[in-house]
């Protein structure tokens, strides 16, 4: 267990579905803006609630105060209470309400008052010790497995055979579908168009993206791929997977896959 305190999780007006959850992190947590570290800490608390991202929370002595700005803005959580806002100025820059503190927490939350967070895609960079992490704070509590397999995987659009392999990889991420990374020889390349999308998974690192040109119909961004996944996840680099949600078939050792229900389950096309 990562954290040094942990406060368990705290089921919300008594229903075990509806928790938080506060803990201790250990790790020196940074944020930068305007080329400013607005937030430096050794003893932020990192915040884990269901459907919502994990998130750290600053204490006010670590938290850069003269760079922020009173806003109007109010929110309310059913869970946290009410939120005040800050904008943070650097310079000539500024983030509008990317700062937000509750005051006067209930009492499962107590911990939280006088704690910042910040809206993280409007800062420039966080970093946790010395390496740089993207879209959300990782949570100690989420697993991501990739377990190399001999099972016969195939992948179908429109009723033509695009992967067919017996060297798959299988990862196994928590709270997420099985994906199935595929070395790019087993795989219909002339068939895959490199796309400028991009975007990045705190766990496993930036994703490149091609689309599926089957005759005139163009699947956008059905492939994804780690050309350079962090350290901790190795297994994946070079592999391609194919968003099953989004109009793939998939068979396993001969088995149809059902299709999973996820918040990418929609299909492009162009």
């Amino acid at each position: 267990m990562e954290s040094n305190v942990i406060q368990q999780r705290v089921p919300v007006h008594g229903d075990p579905g509806n928790w938080i959850h506060v803990s201790e992190s250990p790790r020196h947590v940074r944020v930068f803006f305007g080329g400013e570290a607005i937030a430096d800490s050794k003893r932020v608390k990192l915040v884990r609630e269901p459907e919502v991202l994990p998130a750290y929370y600053f204490p006010k002595a670590d938290v850069r105060m003269d760079m922020f700005v009173p806003s109007q803005h109010k929110s309310r959580c059913p869970v946290k209470g009410e939120a005040s806002y800050w904008s943070v100025q650097a310079g000539e820059r500024r983030a509008e309400n990317a700062a937000w503190s509750y005051s006067a927490p209930p009492a499962e939350v107590e911990s939280l008052a006088d704690h910042f967070a910040f809206d993280w895609p409007k800062m420039d960079k966080w970093m946790e010790e010395d390496e740089e992490i993207f879209k959300h704070a990782r949570d100690p509590y989420k697993r991501v497995d990739v377990m190399p397999s001999k099972r016969h995987v195939r992948v179908v659009i429109d009723g033509q055979t695009v992967v067919d392999t017996h060297r798959p990889h299988l990862l196994f991420e928590t709270n997420h579908p099985v994906r199935y990374y595929i070395p790019q020889q087993d795989v219909r390349m002339d068939l895959l168009t490199p796309s400028e999308t991009t975007s990045r998974c705190p766990y496993k690192g930036p994703a490149s993206y091609w689309s599926v040109k089957l005759g005139n119909e163009t699947f956008a961004d059905l492939v994804w791929g780690y050309m350079e996944p962090i350290p901790e996840c190795p297994k994946i680099k070079g592999l391609l997977c194919f968003f099953h949600e989004r109009g793939c078939d998939i068979y396993v050792d001969g088995e149809r896959l059902a299709r999973p229900q996820t918040k990418w389950a929609h299909a492009l096309r162009e």
